[in-house]
């Protein structure tokens, strides 16, 4: 008869053949210290409009109010490391800042694929059931991945991991088999705080709290409407994503490039020109974003992310090519639009402008015009 440890040994090969970086094994139980924090975290309003967290909230402490069969969480992470720093292009402002891990093929489609082949290979070989989750179900997956020792939760509220720093996908499959957990990692942090004080809109109002409201990759990829006036300017050239509090950890001096091929960036991710971005149509956004997580937020939220990054980039040149965008069909594009052009011609070119112009129908947008004309650039 297999034993436990033989399980779990050729479990971690097979996962390993198959491209993960890190396994770990964890008891299917519930957390009553994660309950409560996340309890918190909704009550104060820090999710933003993310309301599928606050909808999911009595699920996502307790691994058996999704699969009361299960008993072991079998936690999986896939490195996708990057070949280069991303921090020196945010001072190329003339270029789009997309965070790295959305530079390649959508982590879901990858990670997925590898948890079905683990899965069926796991079903074939020990006859139990089991349920695969990648980021699309209410999966505490960091706190999981920490009880099963790949790594911990950061100040950053990130996971962080001895071996791969700060760049880890991660996966879980719940199995109906009952395997001794591996020992939880314990925090390494100590009294380093380079994550919290490198972001730009300081969205950790305590170490391992996370304020969304104020994350930019809160406001750049979940955040529906427009950018709030006071963040825009600290968004810089980021149009998707944000990797600040994760570059800067000291760990990633331990990571390595990420060796799966279909998470490779693609070339023309890497720092596009902002100039390039501005002319999608619907259809060209989704032919240029197919496969890629940029896809999902839309032509007009990333429209809007690329104009922001254009007002920030001091560059008056490219108001030539921002202008036929305050006739765009989308309120958010048009407002972000103005915002852009008040930045690159102050108040006097954007007033000439409005001259030439009948009042927008939405009320947002000139509200728009009424702050941009009257402020002082």
């Amino acid at each position: 008869m297999t034993g436990a440890a033989d399980i779990k040994d050729r479990i971690r090969a097979e996962a390993k053949a198959l491209g993960f970086d890190s396994v770990g094994f964890a008891a299917a139980v519930p957390d009553p210290k994660l309950r409560e924090r996340l309890a918190l975290f909704l009550a104060e309003g820090q999710h933003g409009e993310m309301g599928w967290m606050e909808a999911n909230a009595d699920r996502r402490a307790d691994p058996l109010t999704l699969w009361p069969e299960a008993r072991t969480v079998l936690s999986l992470g896939l490195n996708y490391g990057p070949a280069e720093d991303p921090l020196p292009l945010l001072q190329q402002r003339g270029r789009g800042a997309i965070s790295v891990y959305a530079q390649g093929r959508d982590y879901h489609d990858v990670v997925k694929k590898k948890l079905k082949a683990l899965g069926g290979w796991i079903h074939r070989s020990f006859n139990t059931e089991l349920k695969v989750f990648v980021d699309t179900a209410p999966v505490m997956e960091k706190p999981l991945a920490m009880q099963a020792g790949i790594g911990w939760q950061g100040k950053h509220t990130n996971l962080v991991s001895r071996d791969y720093g700060s760049w880890l996908f991660l996966g879980e499959i719940y199995l109906a088999i009952e395997l001794p957990p591996d020992a939880p990692e314990r925090d390494h942090c100590g009294s380093c705080r380079a994550c919290l004080d490198s972001c730009p809109t300081a969205a950790f109002p305590t170490p391992y709290r996370l304020d969304a409201r104020r994350c930019i990759s809160y406001l750049t990829i979940e955040h529906k409407g427009p950018i709030p006036h006071e963040l825009r300017p600290l968004i810089g050239n980021r149009i998707y994503g944000c990797d600040d509090c994760l570059a800067v950890c000291p760990w990633n001096k331990f990571a390595e490039m990420g060796r799966e091929a279909a998470l490779a960036p693609r070339p023309e991710l890497n720092g596009p020109a902002l100039a390039s971005l501005l002319g999608f149509d619907d259809a060209g956004f989704r032919a240029a974003f197919a496969g890629s997580p940029i896809k999902r937020i839309g032509r007009d939220r990333f429209l809007r992310n690329v104009l922001v990054a254009v007002g920030n980039s001091g560059d008056a040149a490219l108001a030539p090519l921002v202008e036929p965008l305050l006739d765009d069909a989308a309120a958010t594009v048009r407002g972000a639009a103005v915002w852009a052009l008040s930045r690159l011609l102050g108040p006097a070119g954007l007033r000439r402008l409005a001259s030439a112009r009948s009042a927008d129908p939405e009320a947002e947008v000139r509200e728009e015009w009424r702050v941009g004309i009257a402020a002082a650039n």
